[in-house]
């Protein structure tokens, strides 16, 4: 496919985006299954272009002057080719060439509001103010761009200089990431992961800094009982396992169990071998565990460059239902804690309403129980990564370019 026929793709499936309620990824697997003509590349070369444009979708929209796929893309290549007009000819399969008003609407430098200049909903600017502080401006502009492909080298398995090596043998350069000894940040060669010895054979995992950090400050260690209360596709579950030396008892359950539906084949890859629990037979783990972490649904604000469309989806009337959702998660994790043990609180999240107020909140509702955990933060406090907050930390998008994150821990009393 000729660049403008990449164009041509993109508007496409963004205008089909702006018309459904499906997620992008989805969208685009349809689209790939549709013009099998594509090639890798080119499927390729057109999720770069869309996504880039939901990142980007307010600022490109106001340079484009309209809300379409069109005016997005547009923007999009006068940005980064200039000569738009020599990919908008309407020749073959590129887009129709540009009206004068188009024309004059890429050309026209008209002041943004900050909310269309940082990319954000219009309702969201004043709780985002409010819960980023002096990091309002970085960490928005750090979610414009796109994100790094971090990896979780398996303890279990292997050693992080042998691990590198086995990926460079398979052209993907990696370099130390952030937060852990453990993570390599991927350079080059991202897209040949998932065919790559290293991940194939369990020694690496797709996993972000941040999260590996969460998995981390959760302080699990050998010969105890941990229990990953949401543990969706099991990413946190295999990095507790591996902070365990795969000595001790590690339970995996879920709300939605089908969210855990690739845990088996991951940790089978892995070489763990957690438990698997529904919920009505939680109970029988009440007042047993030494560490429970609650990896609680949220809004995902923290890394909405890598699922941009869910930023523009999402509503105050969401943002509630987040907020009773994680309150019960922490209540139906709290009974499970022996006493002297932990639970620990996280979110991907960068809003106040899902982090302080949630683990305030939790305090207030088990204060008989319940205190304020310290967790091991030296090493994200030493590189300027994290910032103390009461109760728990933040990391923001800016940080090392990983995933926002929150995270408290809580004691429960003997």
């Amino acid at each position: 496919m000729t660049p403008a026929a990449r164009l041509s793709a993109a508007i496409e499936i963004l205008d089909r985006w702006g018309e459904s309620d499906e997620g992008m990824d989805r969208l685009l697997a349809r689209w790939g299954r549709e013009n099998r003509y594509a090639g890798s590349k080119d499927r390729a070369a057109i999720s770069d272009i869309v996504y880039e444009c939901l990142r980007k979708r307010r600022s490109l929209t106001a340079q484009g002057g309209a809300a379409s796929g069109r005016a997005m893309v547009a923007a999009y290549a006068h940005e980064h080719f200039g000569d738009v007009a020599a990919l908008f000819t309407g020749d073959r399969y590129a887009p129709a060439p540009l009206s004068a008003m188009e024309l004059d609407a890429l050309s026209t430098k008209s002041p943004m509001t900050d909310a269309e200049r940082l990319d954000i909903p219009d309702w969201l600017e004043g709780p985002l103010r409010e819960s980023l502080g002096v990091d309002f401006e970085p960490a928005l502009l750090a979610l414009r761009d796109r994100a790094p492909l971090d990896l979780r080298v398996n303890a279990l398995k292997a050693d992080v200089d042998d691990t590198s090596a086995a990926l460079a043998a398979d052209g993907i350069d990696t370099a130390p990431g952030p937060f852990s000894p453990w993570c390599l940040r991927v350079t080059e060669g991202a897209r040949r992961v998932a065919r790559s010895t290293a991940y194939q054979q369990g020694l690496v995992e797709i996993q972000d800094a941040a999260s590996q950090a969460v998995a981390r400050l959760a302080g699990a260690g050998p010969m105890m009982m941990v229990i990953d209360l949401c543990a969706g596709g099991g990413g946190k579950t295999l990095a507790l396992a591996a902070e365990m030396q795969g000595i001790g008892r590690l339970v995996a359950h879920d709300v939605a169990p089908d969210r855990m539906r690739d845990l088996p084949a991951r940790a089978a890859r892995a070489g763990v071998i957690p438990e698997i629990v529904a919920t009505a037979d939680l109970s029988a783990f009440n007042g047993e565990a030494d560490v429970v972490l609650v990896d609680a649904p949220c809004s995902g604000s923290g890394a909405w460059r890598r699922n941009p469309d869910a930023k523009w989806r999402f509503t105050p009337e969401r943002l509630q239902a987040l907020h009773r959702a994680q309150a019960e998660a922490l209540d139906l994790g709290a009974a499970l804690v022996k006493p002297g043990g932990r639970l620990v609180y996280a979110t991907c999240s960068v809003l106040k309403a899902e982090n302080e107020d949630t683990a305030t909140g939790f305090l207030a509702r088990h204060m008989m129980d319940y205190e304020t955990a310290a967790l091991e933060v030296d090493l994200l406090l030493s590189n300027g990564a994290a910032v103390l907050t009461d109760p728990g930390l933040r990391l923001h998008p800016a940080a090392q370019e990983g995933d926002g994150f929150y995270a408290a821990a809580f004691q429960r009393r003997a």
